[in-house]
């Protein structure tokens, strides 16, 4: 459990024997899977926490999550929707079920994603993006049992509407029952498809639900299938290739660098937000 609300299973850097590098500019995939929260008066979720050096990703796909930020952002995403904060310098969140959906209860289903920042925008001012489902660019795929939602960069022709620090591919494809999916992935770009619902063959090879699927990073041409239906979350981006300097909530390039976070939030540098 992460805080009281999100209980998830932790794809990367720990789940895999790779090097932090292997999926940068993506450092961390935290995966909910569906679960089922009983109604309750008091929102669940995760209290105030400092970030620094990196961006935090929430996609929702059942359920609904709540955020405030020492930046003065506050915002509420539902099924479907993005939220994409910007830690940057310094900032203090905190996020929990939205109060509506704590009352009433239900299926709850998110991934939550941290995007390490290039050096030198590490310490870029905050900044919070709410990306609901009717922005993102929508593509019907031409077998005309399909389509793919882009959030961010460029796929099927379509552009999406998240502003990132550094060259990203994401996109959500949902396969219907038949439904075939054909698509390039930039040469040099580390790439990964999260499978969220159903199941689907992927150049060949079986990905069930709730199951990774990583790349070569070498200009990969996908064909991804499905018998019954699946929604697949497609990551895709520009690696770094910058040293790593990761403790806690911050994501740096040094331990001194980090050490200064620490010493930074002590010092309320980060501002204020009440838990």
């Amino acid at each position: 459990m992460v805080g009281d609300g999100f209980r998830v299973s932790n794809f990367f850097p720990q789940g895999y024997n790779m090097s932090q590098s292997r999926l940068s500019p993506f450092f961390l995939l935290d995966y909910n899977a569906p679960v089922d929260f009983s109604a309750r008066e008091h929102p669940r979720g995760v209290g105030v926490h400092p970030h620094r050096g990196f961006e935090t990703v929430t996609i929702a796909f059942q359920g609904s999550v709540a955020h405030h930020d020492s930046a003065g952002h506050s915002g509420v995403i539902h099924a479907g929707d993005v939220q994409w904060m910007t830690a940057g310098s310094g900032v203090l969140h905190k996020e929990y079920h939205e109060q509506e959906f704590s009352r009433t209860g239900g299926v709850f289903h998110m991934v939550q994603l941290w995007v390490n920042l290039p050096k030198k925008h590490k310490m870029e001012a905050p900044r919070y993006q709410a990306i609901t489902a009717a922005d993102m660019a929508r593509v019907a795929l031409p077998d005309g049992k399909s389509e793919a939602r882009v959030i961010a960069g460029e796929l099927f022709g379509a552009k999406g509407p998240a502003k990132t620090w550094s060259p990203i591919i994401a996109a959500i494809v949902k396969l219907g029952a038949g439904g075939v999916a054909d698509f390039s992935l930039p040469q040099g770009f580390n790439a990964t498809i999260l499978v969220v619902e159903g199941s689907a063959v992927v150049n060949g090879s079986d990905a069930p639900t709730d199951n990774l699927v990583v790349f070569r990073n070498d200009g990969d041409e996908v064909h991804a299938t499905s018998t019954d239906g699946a929604t697949l979350l497609v990551l895709s981006g520009e690696p770094l290739n910058e040293p790593i300097a990761a403790y806690g909530p911050f994501l740096m390039n040094t331990t001194e660098e980090l050490q200064q976070a620490f010493r930074d939030v002590a010092a309320g540098k980060f501002g204020v937000l009440e838990d």
